[in-house]
């Protein structure tokens, strides 16, 4: 009895979580966009975990024959280079899959660091407010000031050409849309009568912030997360494009595309496929981000 007992309270206590990813799915699933571009970002996820057993060759393994055109485009074209090859003889398919990680681990560790510094800081001022949010507020003025892109060119020359300081100036970049989210949020939350319960019952102002404030503001936040992780994949790609990122023979699309546009008029396949990667991906995880938008605003939710 006792058993079944415990076992009645432990799925009384899932099933207002259960209820609350059902409801959550519920709005979700009725954008058809958002959903499908949720299959293609898990597609796109599994490929870049599974890279070592999908790609048909190294990613620098390197050919006799360079600039092959991809065998459906000409009759007679060689089948072992679906893709085709690119001016050194490397199979463009392959580097497109091995690709996939460099990109996909930029908008994690871009996203990531980003998310982090902005809710901190974006906590403390929106929380305590005073000369302290004013600085803060006057800093992030300046750097959304600049063009991001601009801005990112100029934290990377001061740091040096590589992926990791790429990561690092596009981080930089985003911060501010974090902090000003986080301190909106919390400005808004402070003054509602649930903290100055849990305020008059003396609670410190660290749980306050952290345990009674904050996971009542993170629905921007999340929305925000995943805009920024295609933004941060097309930054990466701008930067490895102009030398300034990912440095070669690493296979990111960026890096791709700028060792083959002076290829772009004879060989056209060099320069459409990594393209077509970015595109495609940084489309999927903008429609994610849509249908996120979507299912957590209360004022888009239907009765």
């Amino acid at each position: 009895m006792s058993r079944m007992e415990a076992e009645t309270q432990e799925l009384a206590a899932e099933s207002p979580r259960m209820a609350m990813l059902r409801e959550f799915w519920a709005y979700f699933s009725e954008n058809r966009g958002a959903v499908i571009g949720l299959v293609v970002f898990v597609v796109i996820c599994l490929v870049a975990i599974f890279a070592n057993v999908i790609a048909p060759h190294s990613a620098s393994m390197q050919f006799r024959d360079s600039l092959l055109v991809p065998p459906v485009w000409q009759e007679g074209g060689s089948w072992q280079f679906i893709l085709g090859t690119d001016p050194v003889g490397r199979d463009i398919l392959s580097r497109l899959i091995y690709g996939s990680r460099f990109s996909l681990f930029v908008g994690c560790v871009v996203v990531a660091g980003a998310l982090v510094v902005g809710i901190i800081v974006g906590l403390l001022a929106g929380f305590f407010g005073g000369w302290f949010d004013t600085l803060v507020m006057r800093v992030m003025d300046i750097i959304l000031a600049f063009p991001s892109l601009l801005l990112a060119l100029a934290l990377v020359a001061i740091l040096g050409p590589s992926l990791t300081n790429a990561m690092i100036a596009i981080a930089i970049v985003q911060q501010p849309h974090y902090v000003r989210l986080t301190r909106a949020a919390v400005m808004a939350e402070k003054q509602r009568d649930y903290v100055t319960a849990a305020r008059v019952v003396g609670a410190s102002p660290l749980r306050l912030m952290v345990v009674t404030i904050l996971p009542n503001s993170l629905s921007p936040l999340i929305v925000q997360a995943a805009l920024s992780f295609s933004n941060a994949i097309l930054d990466a790609a701008a930067l490895g494009f102009l030398g300034m990122g990912a440095q070669p023979p690493t296979p990111e699309w960026g890096t791709m595309l700028a060792e083959a546009r002076e290829f772009i008029l004879r060989a056209w396949w060099v320069v459409t496929f990594p393209g077509l990667a970015i595109l495609v991906t940084v489309l999927a995880i903008n429609l994610v981000g849509d249908g996120l938008r979507d299912a957590l605003d209360p004022k888009l939710k239907r009765s």
